[in-house]
Parts: structure tokens; sequence; C-alpha cells
């Protein structure tokens, strides 16, 4: 249940002090994994000469943690206090890039993997953190509007960020690139010191031992309940579609487009301003759409252009179909989020997350890491043809619970 203030008024969400805290925080950060992600690749590139497995590498270093530390991320999460993991975590983050930045300056310059790795792990553990502060500041008529503000930031840096990383990289070199990621976690971590207080109960925060116990709970809880399972399918299904798409992108424009690679930048742009434009769409209505038909329709979206994608040939029609796909998108991430915030408990956010992340994650990597195999004896247009499929399994998953109301609305309904 929601600790909001009961007087607190839709119209106030923009002054409410968590969320102005929080995106602020989110806006530091991402411009220091921006940064990160395009020096490393940039970097990782020149050095190597291109070769493609010190380039996979940094994939497993950004991955790889998820597999490993959600479940555990998520459980610690549930028992610590929010604020003070997260701001531990920024201050922990800052510090392992300055340590790593001074051994790539002696020499190891392998060291630039430990930038990821690092910083992949304790973002298990911050992350479930903020999105139980969520629940805990949001209202819950303010919880879809909320998510749909952190879609749109996200979909800016999608834009804006490439360009910011490419640049702060070919101007100022690595370790600068290494140390503007390092400032950036610092200064979200101080910037965290204002969110409010967390007032949590002590037997949540206290809990000592039993840890097994807690971890279990999380899939015992997702596994009972009707509505987290089906997430989980669709969870799965997106992460599938999601995974191979993502990876055969390049050989749409080069195989089906006849244009060169650097094309691919102008197709991310042209999708990244449309989620931008997306999720500013959804946070006008969200209110009043329950998330579930939220993510069916971001589903079906999907489903319908990425399969179109797949058999195009004309530039104009694929940046279209591009920019609409990227308008839906949002609606696949807000409905997740809010799914997951509004049938989970305040004592067990962290856990649900820490279960069904991975299995996204997971599926995403799986279908990427098949994808060339896939490449070498399907045609495109089969491949896009099979992911737009799983689009639409994972949109129909959603059909048996449509009408489900989250636990704290079914027991108002009742009065």
């Amino acid at each position: 249940m929601n600790q909001h203030d009961p007087s607190a008024n839709p119209a106030s969400l923009f002054r409410n002090r968590f969320l102005q805290t929080i995106l602020l925080s989110s806006v530091l950060l991402q411009i220091g994994i921006w940064v990160r992600n395009f020096a490393i690749l940039l970097y990782v590139a020149e050095r190597t000469n291109n070769d493609p497995y010190a380039i996979s590498l940094i994939s497993v270093a950004e991955f790889a943690p998820i597999f490993v530390f959600s479940f555990i991320g998520g459980t610690f999460a549930d028992r610590w206090r929010p604020k003070r993991t997260m701001i531990w975590c920024d201050s922990l983050s800052a510090v392992s890039v300055f340590a790593v930045l001074l051994s790539i300056h002696f020499g190891s310059w392998e060291s630039v993997y430990l930038v990821a790795f690092i910083s992949a792990i304790l973002s298990q553990f911050s992350q479930p953190s903020s999105m139980r502060l969520f629940k805990f500041h949001v209202p819950e008529e303010q919880l879809q509007q909320g998510m749909a503000l952190f879609q749109s930031l996200m979909a800016i840096f999608m834009v804006l960020g490439p360009m910011l990383g490419t640049f702060v990289y070919s101007t100022f070199g690595l370790e600068i690139s290494i140390a503007v990621m390092g400032v950036a976690f610092l200064l979200s971590a101080l910037v965290l010191i204002r969110l409010p207080e967390d007032h949590m109960e002590a037997g949540t925060v206290a809990a000592k031992g039993q840890f097994r116990k807690d971890f279990t709970e999380g899939f015992r809880y997702v596994w009972q309940s009707q509505v987290l399972r089906m997430l989980g399918l669709a969870f799965v299904l997106a992460g599938l579609a999601v995974g191979a798409a993502q990876a055969l992108n390049l050989f749409i424009v080069t195989e089906r487009l006849g244009r060169s690679k650097e094309f691919l930048q102008y197709m991310l742009m042209v999708n990244g301003a449309a989620m931008l434009i997306g999720g500013g769409l959804v946070a006008a209505f969200a209110k009043k759409v329950p998330p579930q038909l939220l993510l069916a329709m971001g589903m079906l979206a999907g489903a319908v252009c990425t399969t179109i994608v797949g058999f195009s040939t004309s530039i104009p029609l694929t940046l279209t179909i591009q920019f609409l796909n990227g308008l839906m998108f949002p609606c696949i991430h807000i409905g997740i989020s809010t799914m997951i915030l509004r049938w989970s408990n305040s004592s067990i956010v962290g856990r649900v997350n820490g279960v069904l992340n991975p299995m996204f994650v997971g599926m995403m990597v799986v279908s990427m890491s098949l994808s060339g195999a896939l490449k070498s004896a399907l045609p495109l247009s089969t491949i896009y043809s099979g992911a737009g499929l799983l689009f639409l399994l994972g949109a129909l998953m959603m059909l048996p619970i449509m009408k489900h109301k989250a636990p704290d609305q079914a027991q108002a309904a009742q009065y």
C-alpha cells in the first residue's frame, strides 16, 4: 500500500519531492552510463581492430550481473533501507570507477570491462530499491503517469546519449570519459540525499538471517499471482522478440534497405524521438487505461511493426514504421512497471522485480546469441515475422487478466 500523503492531489505530481529527486538522479546516471557505453565501445573497437569477441565481451560485462545478482539484489533491497541502499550503490560505483581509472592509467586497458561489470552489479541493488520508494512515495493513481515520465527520460537519452557519448570520447579520450561517469555517479549520490526519509516498518529493515526464505518468497509470490505469472510469460516472449530484432537491425539497413551501416543511427534516432512523444502521450491518458491493456496495445503494435520492417525494402516505409513502433513502445515499459508496482506489496517489490527482470533480459540475450545462426539459416523476413508472432503471443497473455484489479483497488471496490 502506498505511504503517500492522503491529501495529495494528482496535479501535484511534478511537485512530488521524491519524483523531482529521482528524476534528477536519473539524468545524472544516464549521462554517466551513455558516456561510459560509447567510450568503452569505441575504445575497445580501436584497441582490438574491431575484434568481434572483444566487443561482445562488453555486452557480457553489462548483462551477466543481471542473471547472477538480480534475485539477490531484489531480496536485499526489500530488507535494507532503500534510500541508504541507493546512495551507497551510487557512491560505490563512483569509487570503483576512479579505482579502475587508475588501473587504466597505469597500463591495464582490459580494466575497462570492470567499469561496466561493477556498475551493473550495483544497479541490481539500486534499481529495485528505487521501485520500492516509487511505490512508497507516489500515490496509486499517479504511478502510471510517473512511469511515463521515466520512459520519456529514457527516450530523450536514446536520442541524445549516442551523440553525447561519441562527442566526449572523440574530444577528450577514454580517461576523461570514464572520469565523467565517476563524477556523474558521485553527483547522483549527493542528489539522493534529498530523498524523503524511508519511515519503513522496523521489521522490514531489521530482519536478520532467513535470507533463503526471503529469496524463495519472491518466486512463490510471483507464482501465486495469476497477473504476475502472465506478466512473466509476457516478459519471456518480449525478451525473445526484442533480442532477435535488435541484433539484426544492422542487416535490415544493409540488406533490406541497401544503405551503409551508418544509416542505423538514423533509424535509432527516429525510434527514440517517437518514444519521447509516446511517453508524453501515455502520461496524458495513463489514468484512464488499465496497465494490462496498455501492455497488450504495445505488444500488438510491436507485432505488426516488427513484421512489416522484416519485409520492407522502402526507406520511407521503414522509417515510418520505426516511428510508429517507437510511439507505442512506452506502452510496454510503462504497463510492465505499473503492473509490478500495483500487484506487489511494498515489502516485496524488490524481490518481484528481481524475479521478473531476468526473464526479459535472459531471453533477450538468448535470442541475441542465436540470431547469428538464425540469420545464416533463414531470411530476415522470416525471422522478423517470428519476432512479430512472439509479440502477438505476449499480447494474448494479457487477455485472461484484462479485467483484474490491483489488490488495493479490489479491496476498495468492496466498500
